[in-house]
Parts: C-alpha cells; sequence; structure tokens
C-alpha cells in the first residue's frame, strides 16, 4: 500500500513514511494512492476483535510483517490496557438502538482504541527507515486525545511528546489527567485560546520546513497523535467493523442488512474512520454526524458551505468546541474525484478568508452518506437524564449528543434503520454535567469535580473508574500556560534547545 498527499505532492510514501510524518510536506493529509482493500465480512463473523483488527489493518502496512502486527495488537489491547475482554463491546438500549462502548482503555475515552496502537507503529516504523532521529509526537487536543497520547507513549524510547490544549476549555478532570501524568518524555502546555488556536500552531509547526530541517540538525524529526496522522485514523476503522460484526454474531442483524452509525464529532476523525470502513464493504445506510453549538460540520453537510467565522461556544462536550475540522479534508479529496487542486484551492480559502463552499454535486455525494443535526446544552443534559431513567445507562455529555441528534434524524426521517452510538468516554470523565443531570441542584452546587464523583457512584450504583481515583490528589507535573503565538519557543524550551543555536 502507498499513500499520497491530498494536495497533490507528486510523490508516493510507504506506510512507515506516513506514520513517522503525520502531515505531507506539502500541509496535506495522507491517503492511500491504492484502492482500498474489501473486507470479508463473513470471514469476521466469529473471530476476536484482534483477530478482525489484523484482518483489517494488516493490507494498510503490507510492509509490515503479520506477526508484527499481532504483537503491536497484543501489547495495545492486553488486559492491562482494557478492562472488557470484548475491548469495544455493545450495549442494548432497544432492539433497535445500541450503544458503542469506546472507553474501557486507560483514559477512559474512544482515543485509546488507537493511540495505545500506535506507539508500536510508530516504534516499528521507525526501525525500518533507521534514520536515528529523536521523534517527537506533536499534539493540539480538545480534551481526550492528549492523555491517550502521553499515556501511550509514556518513556516510550526514541519519542517526546508535546501536547498542547486550550486553557479552560477542557473538563476539570480532563485537564488533571495531564498535568499530572508522569513521564521523563512528556510536555504539556495550555494555551489560552480554544482547540482551534492549539491546532493551528501544531499544524503550523508540522509544516514548517525551515524549522523541520533546523531541528533534524539537531537530531529531532516531528511527528503526530491526531488523527491527522493516517496511522491514528487507521485503528479506528476496525470498531466501525467489529460492532457490526457482533450484531450478526448475535442474530441481531441480517446478512447484507444495512445500519446507521451515530458519530459525536469536531474534528470528524471518528466519522471519516467509519466513511473509510463504509468504502471497504462496511454495509452502512447513514453516517450521522451529531454536532453541538459549535456546528460548523451540521451547516457544511446540509449547505455546502464550511464557515469558521462565528462565534466560538464553550460546552459541556468541550472534545467537540471546534470550529475548523482537519480531517474534513480527506473526505472532500475522496469525494471529489481525488481532485488534489481543489482541495488546495478550498483549504486555502479557509485559511485566508475562514470558509469555502462546495459545488451541488460534491454537496449530494456527502449527503448521500451523511446526516447532521445538533444539540445545545440544556438538550444535552435532559437527554443524560432520560436515558438513565428509561434505560439505568449512563451517558456522558458527548455520547447524549449523538442521542439527541438521532433522535432528531429519526424525527427528520422517519428511518427505523438498526443503530449504533458510538459513546465516546466513560460518564465519570465529566462527572460536573452527568452529575448535574441526574441529581438535584443542592446536591451538586459549589463541589467540584472530583468531589461529585463518589457521589454521582453512590447515586447509580457504579463505581469510579481507576484511571480517575485520586487525580486530584497527585502532583502537578505540567503547569506551563502560553499564549498562541509563544507555541514554538515553548517546542524548544521542551527539547532544550535554545532559540539562539537555530539561527
Amino acid at each position: 500500500m502507498h499513500y499520497c498527499s491530498t494536495r497533490g505532492e507528486n510523490r508516493l510514501y510507504s506506510a512507515a513514511e506516513v506514520i513517522l510524518m503525520g502531515l505531507a510536506p506539502d500541509g496535506g493529509l495522507f491517503v492511500p494512492a491504492d484502492p482500498l482493500p474489501p473486507v470479508v465480512l463473513e470471514e469476521l463473523i466469529n473471530k476476536t476483535y484482534l483477530e478482525r483488527a489484523a484482518a483489517i489493518i494488516h493490507p494498510f502496512l503490507e510492509e509490515f510483517s503479520a506477526a508484527e502486527i499481532k504483537l503491536f495488537l497484543q501489547k495495545a489491547y492486553s488486559d492491562e490496557n482494557f478492562t472488557d475482554p470484548a475491548i469495544a463491546p455493545l450495549h442494548r438500549l432497544t432492539d433497535r438502538l445500541f450503544s458503542l462502548e469506546l472507553w474501557h482503555g486507560p483514559t477512559c475515552a474512544f482515543k485509546d482504541l488507537a493511540l495505545q496502537f500506535l506507539p508500536h507503529l510508530m516504534r516499528g516504523a521507525a526501525a525500518r527507515t533507521k534514520e536515528g532521529f529523536t521523534t517527537v509526537i506533536l499534539t493540539a487536543t480538545s480534551g481526550d486525545t492528549g492523555k491517550a497520547a502521553l499515556e501511550g507513549f509514556c518513556n516510550v524510547p526514541g519519542t517526546e511528546v508535546i501536547v498542547f490544549y486550550p486553557h479552560e476549555g477542557i473538563s476539570e478532570i480532563q485537564r488533571q489527567q495531564m498535568v499530572t501524568q508522569k513521564g521523563s518524555n512528556l510536555h504539556v502546555a495550555a494555551v489560552r485560546g480554544n482547540f482551534d488556536h492549539a491546532q493551528a500552531g501544531v499544524k503550523a509547526l508540522l509544516a514548517d520546513r525551515a524549522l523541520k530541517e533546523k531541528l533534524a540538525r539537531r537530531g529531532f524529526k516531528f511527528s503526530s497523535a491526531n488523527s491527522i496522522n493516517w496511522g491514528r485514523l487507521l485503528p479506528q476503522f476496525v470498531y466501525y467493523f467489529s460492532a457490526y460484526l457482533d450484531l450478526r454474531r448475535t442474530g441481531a442483524l441480517r446478512p447484507g442488512e444495512k445500519v446507521n452509525f451515530v458519530v459525536p464529532t469536531g474534528n470528524f476523525g471518528n466519522i471519516l474512520a467509519g466513511f473509510y470502513a463504509c468504502q471497504m464493504g462496511l454495509p452502512v445506510n447513514r453516517l450521522i454526524c451529531a454536532a453541538n453549538r459549535n456546528h460548523v460540520l451540521t451547516d457544511f453537510i446540509k449547505e455546502g458551505l464550511y464557515n469558521r467565522n462565528r462565534p466560538f461556544y464553550r460546552t459541556i462536550s468541550p472534545s467537540m468546541d471546534i470550529l475548523v475540522s482537519s480531517n474534513l479534508e480527506r473526505l472532500l479529496f475522496e469525494l471529489d474525484g481525488r481532485n488534489p487542486a481543489r482541495v488546495r484551492t478550498w483549504m486555502q480559502l479557509l485559511q485566508e478568508s475562514g470558509s469555502y463552499r462546495v459545488d451541488r454535486d460534491l454537496r449530494q455525494a456527502i449527503a448521500g452518506i451523511f446526516w447532521s443535526g445538533y444539540a445545545g446544552d440544556d438538550e444535552t443534559l435532559a437527554t443524560i437524564r432520560e436515558v438513565y431513567l428509561r434505560h439505568r445507562y449512563l451517558l456522558d455529555p458527548h455520547t447524549a449528543v449523538g442521542k439527541a441528534v438521532y433522535e432528531k434524524y429519526r424525527a427528520a426521517t422517519g428511518d427505523l434503520t438498526k443503530t449504533i452510538i458510538t459513546a465516546t468516554a466513560n460518564p465519570f470523565k465529566f462527572a460536573e454535567s452527568v452529575a448535574g443531570a441526574l441529581l438535584p441542584h443542592e446536591q451538586t452546587a459549589g463541589r467540584s469535580a472530583f468531589e461529585l464523583l463518589p457521589l454521582l457512584a453512590e447515586s447509580t450504583g457504579l463505581k469510579i473508574p481507576a484511571p480517575l481515583l485520586n487525580l486530584d490528589r497527585r502532583p502537578l507535573r505540567h503547569p506551563t500556560v502560553i499564549e498562541e503565538s509563544e507555541i514554538q519557543a515553548s517546542l524548544l524550551d521542551f527539547l532544550g534547545i535554545d532559540k539562539s543555536g537555530l539561527e
């Protein structure tokens, strides 16, 4: 399998190269240059999650042996890392609605499904290139990617991990998970502003050729753990197939019967993995893109206009508080005839004016696969409460956005297709919102997230996840707070490089 850039650089790359580079040299995103390998569903129905993952992933990584991929997967999805042997189990809400629990990993969020695998893959890629560089993993996070990257790459030889997150733009538990993380190769900084500011700063570093050349002379090479990195996106294909196959195995789906997936998303990575799964043969009726009050994706899918020139809102679903959805670039490339010139034009317009519009044909192509809606905070809280009272099942605020949007989809279309909602985080990770939805105000008022954790556990009969226990008692290790203009200086400081030494 070879890879090319969405922006048309005239060169093909190997899997090892794209995994280590993260972003293409021309600023584009890497995508397969060869046809996507079809998945033979019938052969995987009775297989384990790891066996399914090996069959789906290996064709994209042909330069790695089957034994290597198997070993990477065994290490990534070990009992030590994941608390459920199914890895990504399905929970039945009704005969037609299921929750795909993607939060049983070490950081209680869906990013673990990729970021427990990526470090092993990256080390294998580095061994193939034999360049001898220290890989600098640059990551912008809206809450969950950062902690998952820190956890996955902690003390991995030959790596330095630098995470930037929006100051005051994530939940208290998400912040505490990152700023208390141990690891000699880990660095974290809060950026004053929102996620888009952090993401723009990281992408600018990754695209700065002069900086990369200077750092290369010092023995450093950039990569990324964000879903702009193909190696981050690829493992996410697996749980779409696995959820479908689990329903087939239990008889809940007939052969050939299609399903819907509802995906709460901000950066468009999770739902894009579902799109690629469709292209590989997964029988999907609709991919339902669920947004919060920052509904730039909903407007784009419905109207064909992408416009980030709008107010930015901090919501109770902070991992979706994004106005620049990086992975949408891959979808545009795939559905517009793989035309890099058009992609370059749209991305240039987005950077210069903050908006672009696609034509009618592309808009119709997108609408043939995707449907989108959004839910505000009040709707989200009401959904958490309603689902718990009706099903005794707890949703986090992101998954609750997905459930609320699904109900809007049902009302708008009348579609009775069986549907899977991707549950992206353990509800205890957002104790303030979840407790606020379920408990009387006088019980929650004035209490911190960490004070609410035992209260939520007692009221629901559920256990506090082990990774969240005593977070507030752990020592602060990463107190840095910077302006967006200081991202490069912060990078150099974390790597122990004097700026004057680069001139």
